[in-house]
């Protein structure tokens, strides 16, 4: 807390802003002193003793009246109201280091990190670390699908909701949906910590969780994830795995209430064409759809 303290003293005057500045010059002080700045227009009225002495002693020759002093409560909550802002503004500025990304449906998105680390951040995911820890400590949150391009360096750890993922300097993708969480490796090796259990991956190798179920997953040859081509590619994964995947990249609500969703595909779809990317899976499973507008049904062939 020995930071908060200075700030806390610095604007009480006790501490000079050129002292401050040399305690935390990682620190910028910019928005700190436009917040100093205004809280000091709240100034108290300053009070002359003296005449109010005078006042007092005349008021003992007459029986003084009780006089009420009405509090404008309104004045009062609109100056409290702007003081708590702030100073809350100013906390969040100055102690809140979380650095985080978000995309949308159809939307991805390229990151540099602070070591120039690479990530490419998939549609409908979100990713976040601390900015001022991050040269000591080299972690960040995701929830969603990102491929990774790690300088060497200390170690690297993703965490996720179904586990984590550890690196020096190397490439690979996590994927972390619901129900489904699949890392694939492809250069040097990830570690991946999940129920507590460690899996080395090497180049070529995937490791996946189905519904918590470790599911075995051919090697593959790749360079980079297809999903960079604007493509979804799958190996071996359950239908529903895959109408998450087309929703999230055409920004779609599918009804697969006719359909068998743990049907296993293998397969391909496109990003930039939503009926191929229908057909792509549909017809292989033999399945047909209808569109209206962003809503699609499936069903099966002898059911229409």
């Amino acid at each position: 807390m020995n930071k908060e303290n200075d700030i806390l003293k610095w604007f009480n005057g006790e501490i000079s802003t050129q002292e401050i500045k040399k305690r935390y010059p990682e620190e910028d002080f910019s928005a700190l002193e436009k917040v100093g700045f205004y809280a000091k227009q709240f100034s108290v009225p300053k009070v002359d003793a003296q005449k109010a002495l005078e006042q007092f002693k005349n008021r003992t020759h007459k029986k003084a009246e009780p006089k009420v002093i009405p509090l404008n409560f309104k004045s009062f909550l609109k100056v409290a109201a702007v003081l708590v802002v702030l100073l809350t503004s100013s906390y969040f500025l100055f102690f809140n280091n979380t650095k985080s990304f978000e995309t949308q449906m159809a939307q991805t998105e390229v990151l540099t990190l602070p070591d120039e680390s690479e990530v490419i951040l998939n549609a409908q995911s979100k990713l976040s670390f601390n900015k001022k820890q991050w040269k000591k400590n080299r972690t960040l949150d995701l929830d969603g699908e990102a491929f990774f391009k790690v300088t060497k360096g200390e170690t690297f750890t993703v965490q996720t909701e179904a586990g984590n993922i550890q690196v020096l300097g190397t490439q690979f993708n996590v994927k972390e949906r619901e129900n489904y969480f699949e890392v694939m490796c492809y250069e040097g090796s990830v570690k991946v910590t999940s129920d507590k259990k460690e899996t080395i991956l090497k180049p070529g190798k995937t490791f996946r969780l189905v519904n918590g179920n470790v599911v075995e997953v051919a090697d593959f040859n790749a360079e980079t994830p297809s999903w960079m081509a604007k493509e979804s590619s799958f190996d071996n994964v359950p239908l529903w795995q895959v109408i998450d995947e087309l929703e999230i990249q055409y920004d779609i609500s599918i009804d697969a209430s006719k359909v068998d969703v743990s049907k296993i595909f293998s397969g391909t779809f496109t990003h930039t064409d939503k009926n191929i990317a229908l057909q792509s899976v549909t017809i292989p499973l033999k399945l047909s759809y209808k569109i209206n507008g962003k809503q699609v049904e499936l069903y099966n062939y002898a059911s229409e």
